[in-house]
This record gives structure tokens, sequence and C-alpha cells, in this order.
């Protein structure tokens, strides 16, 4: 589905006039152009239909009632499924916004549903007697994996016997109602990293998110479970000229972990008529993480994109509505996705006629909004995974999906174009690597020098001291020179790790200013 928000003071003041037009399910973006001749201006109007569309008038209610309350129902149905919730959108359209209510209307329905029992008929069904609650919320930024739930503690994806990606260290917290569930919710958001870009001073540079376990009391299996997923804030190219590397390099990662998670959603698509699809999930951690909602076969997901109405972001809405219209390889309707027309007026009318539509009606009855507190929350005991392997042992995988995340890139630009954008990727996911590495091989090398250091200290001790008599000054000089040898073999390593992170630190700028340059990043 598609949210437009309303234009924002700050727009109004700039008069940054709304250039969209939502009309379930039909939105229009008319973006102002010049003719060839650099004069003559006009109106490039732009159109895609989708499953529903929100204008601005219509509330997060009506976005969660029809495109995540459905997932709540399938979710306590007991039946292990795997639901996911996607917020996508260019950075202060309003994403986390969506998300921050539609979570909240979550916990309302989720303790609901468990309370009145789902389909009483049924009884494989989750109710409050037989299924606990867990919560967990973390986020990828750049390279690293942090739980937002305890003190940020860093995470490793690893996977164990049976092929399944698990997150190594990270906790669940049980809540016991919808206070106790809000209260994690908002912890969680209050850590998330959020950094000042050209587009926003509040952007969301990491994708968030979190997962709400459904598990049996008395045997502990997974009966269900959501995923309410905050994506990173996308951005083209242009948008980070100014950047510092850190801003580029998280850009980069964000940018490519989004085109990952789209031909991930489009090979799903694709398999449901056309038989088994491979799916790309390894071609970045967003979506290694979110392998279970890919690979299982009651694997639902739904994507919100939100879209700013102000003719300044025309562009990124264009793109925003073009990446959730590639989402889904199946059309809704016969009507062409993108036209152009030079007269405005004639352009409104074929908008009025076209749809006439209404959302369906609000869910009744009204849910009483409910006011998040502190509460206190108890720790699930962390479970023992004793046969993790990391995933680093299949690096072909990792190229393979890559390949395929390309190649989509292939469909929409020249293979010049194609190759940079291609390289900076691989050059962006070699940096956050090459950091941690010389980061960890630094801090080693720090804690062996200090241990080198007190061994020569007792060194001189035993020859310089007032009570020493006999000593062996060939074992001392033997000695000191092995501890000098490994001296120079640290620096010389350490060396040869930084001259390499260095060089690609100046690769990926140069590939950088070349990417930016291009239409459509």
């Amino acid at each position: 589905c598609v949210r437009k928000r309303p234009v924002s003071e700050k727009e109004r003041k700039k008069r940054d006039h709304d250039s969209v037009t939502v009309l379930h399910p039909t939105v229009w973006v008319h973006n102002a152009k010049f003719r060839v001749d650099g004069i003559t201006k006009y109106l490039d109007h732009s159109s895609f239909r989708f499953d529903h569309a929100f204008d601005e008038t219509c509330s997060t209610d009506d976005v969660y009632t029809h495109c995540a309350m459905p997932l709540v129902d399938l979710v306590c149905a007991g039946k292990d499924c795997r639901a996911t919730v996607f917020a996508y959108g260019q950075t202060g359209s309003g994403k986390t916004h969506t998300m921050g209510g539609v979570q909240t209307m979550v916990a309302e329905d989720l303790f609901l549903l468990l309370a009145n029992g789902t389909n009483s008929s049924d009884r494989g069904a989750c109710t409050a007697e037989n299924t606990t609650v867990t919560v967990s919320f973390f986020e990828l930024y750049g390279g690293r994996i942090q739980d937002l739930l305890n003190d940020r503690n860093r995470l490793k994806i690893l996977e164990d016997g049976n092929g399944e990606v698990v997150v190594s260290g990270l906790e669940e917290f049980e809540a016991n109602d919808s206070t106790e569930f809000l209260a994690l919710i908002n912890a969680g958001n209050k850590n998330r990293t959020t950094h000042a870009t050209e587009a926003n001073d509040t952007s969301s540079r990491s994708h968030a998110i979190c997962q709400i376990l459904l598990r049996d009391k008395s045997s502990s299996r997974l009966r269900g479970k959501l995923s309410l997923v905050d994506l990173a804030g996308s951005e083209r190219g242009t948008d980070t000229k100014s950047h510092n590397r850190q801003r580029r390099t998280e850009s980069s990662e964000i940018n490519k972990s989004l085109l990952a998670l789209k031909e991930c959603i489009r090979a799903l698509d694709s398999s449901r008529g056309n038989g088994p699809a491979h799916v790309p999930y390894r071609a970045s951690k967003l979506t290694l993480v979110l392998k279970d909602c890919f690979t299982s076969k009651l694997a639902v997901t739904t994507m919100i994109a939100t879209v700013s109405p102000g003719a300044s972001s025309a562009d990124h809405t264009i793109n925003t509505l073009r990446y959730a219209d590639r989402v889904k390889e199946n059309r809704v309707g016969d009507m062409p996705i993108a036209s152009k027309a030079t007269d405005v007026k004639e352009a409104e009318k074929v908008i009025v006629s076209k749809s006439k539509s209404k959302l369906s009606p609000k869910r009744t009855p009204e849910r009483t909004r409910l006011s998040p507190s502190p509460a206190q929350t108890s720790r699930k005991n962390e479970q023992n995974y004793e046969d993790e392997i990391d995933v680093d042992i299949e690096p072909k995988a990792d190229e393979d999906d890559l390949d395929i995340l390309h190649a989509s890139l292939r469909e929409a630009s020249d293979a010049a174009h194609n190759e940079d954008v291609e390289q900076l990727h691989r050059i962006t996911a070699q940096l956050f690597e090459e950091e941690e590495n010389l980061l960890n091989l630094h801090m080693s090398v720090i804690q062996e020098n200090a241990e080198l250091l007190t061994e020569e200290g007792r060194m001189l001790q035993g020859i310089q001291g007032d009570d020493i008599i006999d000593y062996d000054i060939d074992n001392y000089a033997s000695r000191l020179g092995a501890i000098l040898d490994r001296k120079e073999n640290l620096i010389t390593v350490l060396k040869s790790k930084l001259d390499t992170f260095r060089f690609n630190l100046k690769k990926e700028e140069e590939l950088s200013k070349k990417v930016q340059s291009l239409p459509g990043f």
C-alpha cells in the first residue's frame, strides 16, 4: 500500500505546493519539468496503482486495518505463520510515524485476540492460556547489529546445523499485556540510531526490526512470528554530496539492502505462480536476518510505502512508488504504470474519471488508545545454540545473491553505470568488514604490546636490580631480540591492514562521486 502524508508547516512556508494526488487505488505524481529547449515548462504526470492507496485524510488506523491487521490474525492462528510488515520511503515521509502507530495497534489487537481466543472453534489457535508473547528489538546500522533492548550490545549473525539463521546474543523479553509490550517498544525506539542528513535533521540511519514471537507455554515451540521493520530512510546519490564518508557509506549500505529486499519480495511473489524461485536473501544482512520471513512456507509480507507531498520531493516520490511497484510483479489492474500529459486540466479530468472508489469502513468497535507506561519486564532465558556455524562459511552463496541483486540494475541502467554501482556496493560491504577487522586487530596489538612491555620491565629488573649479583646477559639479549621481532611483526601486520583500508577508502570516495551523478541513484 501507499500512504501520503499531509503537507508540513515547513513546506507551506517554502511554498512547496502539493504535487501528489491520491484516489484509491491510484497515485498520481505531478512533476514540473522543462522541455528540451530549456525554457518551456510542462507538467509530467506519472500514475501508479496499488492494492491500497491512502491520502492525507486517512489515519494510521485505516492503514493498519487494511494492511497489518490481517497479519496479526494469521500469526495468532497458531500455525507457525511468519508475517512481516515493512515501512519504506524517503527520509522524512512519515515511515517511523506510521510504524509507531502500527506497533501500538498491534499491541492492542494481539492481546485482545489472545484474551478472547482466536477462532474459538479451532483448538490450535493461540490464546492467553497456552501462549507466551516475547519481544526482541534490534537494529542494523551499517555493517553492525545492535540489541536495542540490551544496552545496544553488539550481536552476530550465525547459522545453526539446520540452516536456520539466528542472531546470537539477542535477548527476548516477555510481555504479559499491552502496556508492557508498548514499554518495550518505546525503549527500543529511543535507542535507535538517527543522524542529520540533507533531507532530514533526524533521519533514521538504521533498519529497526521488532520481532514479536508467540511461543507455546509448555514446550516453548514457536507458534507464530510477526516482524515489524522500520526501514532506514532512502536517499539518492545527489542527496549525499555534502555527506562525510560515514554518512556516504551508510547511504550506500542502506540502498544496497533496500535493493536486496526488493529482489527477495519479488522472488517470493513470482514463486507463487511459477513454482519455487531462488530468494537472494544473502545479498545483505537485512535480508539474511529476515531469511525465515522469505523462505518459510507460511511467509506473508506487507509493505507500506510512505511519500512526501511537496513538489521538491517529486523525484523522491516517483522513486519510492517505482520501488513499491516493482516489488510486486503482478500489477494491480491493467492501467499503464506511467503516463504523460501536457495539458494539466486534461490530466485532472483523467484522474477524477479513473477512480472514485473509497476505502472500506473503519474497523469497529473503536479501539481504546493506550498510554505507554514503564513496566517491569522479565527476561527470557537466552537460548543455547551449541551447533552454531558462522554464515561466512558460504562466501560463494553471498556472491551469487549479489549477482542476482545487481542483475536487476541492468534492466534500468546501462552497463557502465551499473558497474560503478556494483563496485560501490561491494567496496562498501568490504569497508565495513575491514573496519571491524582493523579495530579488532589494533586492540589485539595494543594488548599484546602491553604484555610485552610488562615482560620487558621484569627483564630489566632482573638485570639492574640492586640485589641482583648474578644474571644471564645472553638470555636477556636473546629474549629482547625476540620481543623486538614480535613488535616489528605486529606493526607490519597492522600497517598492512591499514594501508589496504585506506586504499579502499579512497576507492569508495571515487566511486561515490561517480554514482552521485547517475540518475536514479
